[in-house]
């Protein structure tokens, strides 16, 4: 039958039609769809801390959709509710992802440390299947939202509609709460990091708070610290009346103690070590779970319990105290930089280099470290500290870490994908990788001991943080400390002393200290003591160093 003249068909072809829809119809449905679909891992949490209860998960599931229709209703704002759902809905796909896959919670830290992260460790993380994921469970879901036409009514109108829903909704949400409160107050506090993955909420209300901190943060200055700081026999080392100290200090990335040979771990993941004479310290503790929060943290001085970003960077830090001192200092780098830490003084990033020898598609192996290290030392002719920052285990691409000579424990896992591997193989990768640090750092004391004629040297290696591999289905690192499991927070010490600092050591004191439990916080003040620095911020309870060393009769 023929249309008529006000068809709509005839008004416009059917391929471009689109349907109508009320902005109160479209949030509850975004507010429904981004709560079941986009809370994977929410939900396993739930179904897991409330097994058994079922009335309880059921009026949590309530109390959440009536939450989550009136905050997005309460939004639906003419011209900002197509924007603003589209970016909870992406928002909730990525973070989706990465909880789903890696069991890692996006709170104000992992923001941070997203943004501190380098283009080619980022993409190591958009892989294939993400895109896919994001494709179908974010980006469709948008283009419904941008095909539909939105019916408003009279801002009056629209007000008092919107509070019909959203008064209800709010009762509802506040009478599960409160009809379940204990159960509810007694899970949060048994699983803290439960509601932290409550999607896209949480992670959209982390980037606001990391947002607003970062413009709070903008105008800090770093304030003096250890403007006393002197060398105790600095003089002799100016006359030429003693050797020059020289301690390196390597900062390891993502390597976690149970992984250590050295620590126990079955596979010989350190062969190389095992041949030094090394203190290795079994029961150390990081300051963080992420490489923004743990390297500030570590050299700083504040000690875990009273480090937070906004300290960190209203003071100086360890390599200015030492510089403080006259002590010749530098920092040379292969991960996403020193997080502030090398500001005043010289520094190398040496993983821009793309030396074709180390690097490949923007990242380099580490022995890049190693290939100006003997220059350094043939030119050191007074006392110096070298930094030394390593890409070290960093993931998912552990494979990428390693070359072909350090691929000794196979199968091990070849793609950021670990879907794609049995857990086995991302094992293999990642011990792949601690193997290749073990040799980094056994060249290092090679390079250091050949020098000792001329040069009274040490070394210190600390990881910033572990790692999971898959314990408990978590894998990477970023978990908040307070509930980050100990794989996360456990992190292997090494401390390498030449003969001359050895000498001035009891060594039964040694087989002590490497069984005391020891933090990040112990590197400021040892690596004073090592360079016998005086200055009224070293606090000698937490020098290693200086606690074992000889008492002159």
């Amino acid at each position: 039958m023929p249309c008529g003249k006000g068809s709509a068909l005839t008004r416009r072809p059917f391929l471009f039609f689109r349907p109508r829809i009320g902005s109160v119809t479209l949030s509850i449905l975004t507010a429904l769809y981004a709560l079941a679909i986009l809370n994977q891992t929410f939900w396993a949490k739930a179904a897991t801390n409330l097994a058994g209860q079922t009335t309880v998960l059921v009026t949590l599931a309530i109390g959440l959709a009536a939450a989550f229709i009136a905050i997005f209703v309460t939004l639906s704002v003419k011209y900002l509710t197509k924007p603003v759902l589209m970016i909870f809905v992406l928002a909730g796909a990525a973070s989706g992802w990465f909880m789903d896959q890696f069991g890692v919670v996006i709170d104000k830290e992992m923001i941070r440390n997203a943004a501190e992260t380098s283009g080619p460790e980022a993409g190591h993380l958009l892989t294939s299947a993400f895109v896919l994921h994001i494709f179908l469970v974010g980006i469709l879901p948008c283009l419904l939202i941008a095909w539909v036409k939105i019916s408003h009514r009279p801002f009056l109108h629209k007000v008092g509609y919107n509070m019909a829903v959203i008064i209800p909704s709010v009762l509802v949400f506040t009478g599960a709460a409160y009809s379940q409160a204990g159960t509810f107050a007694f899970t949060i506090r048994q699983h803290r990091d439960w509601f932290e993955t409550l999607n896209p909420l949480f992670p959209i209300g982390s980037t606001i708070l990391y947002a607003i901190g970062a413009g709070e943060e903008h105008g800090i200055v770093a304030q003096p610290l250890g403007l006393d700081a002197r060398v105790s026999d600095a003089e002799a080392d100016i006359k030429g009346l003693r050797k020059p100290r020289v301690t390196i200090v390597v900062v390891g990335e993502t390597a976690r103690a149970s992984s250590f040979q050295l620590g126990g771990y079955e596979q010989p993941t350190n062969p190389e070590l095992s041949q030094e004479d090394i203190v290795y310290f079994k029961d150390t503790t990081s300051c963080g779970t992420a490489t923004a929060v743990s390297v500030p943290c570590m050299f700083s001085g504040l000690g875990r319990s009273n480090y937070s970003h906004t300290k960190g960077l209203a003071s100086e830090n360890l390599m200015d105290v030492l510089s403080h001192a006259g002590i010749r200092t530098e920092w040379w780098d292969n991960n996403t930089g020193s997080k502030g830490m090398a500001l005043r003084i010289p520094y190398k990033e040496l993983y821009r280099t793309n030396d074709p020898r180390f690097c490949e598609n923007g990242e380099c192996k580490d022995e890049i470290l190693l290939d100006q290290l003997d220059n350094w030392l043939n030119s050191v002719d007074h006392d110096a500290v070298l930094v030394l920052h390593q890409l070290g285990s960093h993931g998912p691409a552990y494979y990428a870490r390693y070359p072909d000579a350090y691929r000794r424990f196979t199968p091990d896992c070849r793609s950021s994908e670990f879907s794609a591997c049995h857990r086995q193989e991302i094992i293999n990768a990642y011990d792949n990788s601690i193997l290749y640090t073990d040799h980094v750092l056994a060249t290092i004391i090679h390079k250091l001991k050949a020098q000792e004629t001329r040069i009274a040297p040490s070394m210190i290696y600390m990881s910033d943080h572990g790692e999971s591999l898959g314990e408990k289905g978590l894998f990477l690192h970023g978990a908040p400390w307070i509930v980050a499991p100990a794989q996360q927070t456990h992190i292997p010490f090494v401390l390498w002393l030449g003969q001359e600092a050895r000498a001035k050591t009891a060594r039964g004191c040694w087989s002590h200290q490497a069984t005391e439990p020891q933090s990040h916080d112990n590197l400021f003040h040892t690596v004073l003591g090592l360079m016998q620095v005086e200055t009224k911020v070293h606090d000698k309870t937490k020098d290693l160093y200086s606690s074992c060393v000889k008492v002159e009769s």
